[in-house]
């Protein structure tokens, strides 16, 4: 069963797979100010990938994650807490691949080992 929130994770998804040629693509920053807001698989990511790479912080570009990571990775972790089939997972793998293979906007670190 699809709860409202995995629904616009997904059309979310789906609607920034759409535009992954798209020029300007929306980023969300992992800034001090707005880590508490955050999951915390990515505030301790984000701490660990400052930690073992302390230049990390010298670029605030290298604490950026574009929204449709994002939300893919929000959509993953949905369909986990959900249990949802091992197809419907196999699918947002598939949509992970097409994202990292089309994408024509810069991957910085934090997005890249978010995905």
């Amino acid at each position: 069963m699809w709860r409202l929130s995995t629904l616009f994770v997904l059309y979310n998804v789906f609607r920034l797979i759409g535009q992954v040629t798209f020029k300007l693509p929306v980023y969300v920053y992992a800034l001090p100010q707005f880590i508490q807001l955050m999951d915390e698989d990515i505030v301790s990511l984000t701490g660990l990938m400052l930690l073992v790479n302390p230049s990390c912080r010298e670029d605030s570009l290298n604490v950026v994650i574009s929204q449709l990571s994002l939300s893919l990775y929000l959509m993953t972790k949905c369909q986990l807490k959900l249990h949802h089939s091992l197809s419907s997972l196999a699918q947002t793998l598939d949509h992970i691949e097409l994202a990292r293979r089309e994408c024509s906007y810069p991957v910085f670190t934090l997005e890249q080992l978010l995905l």
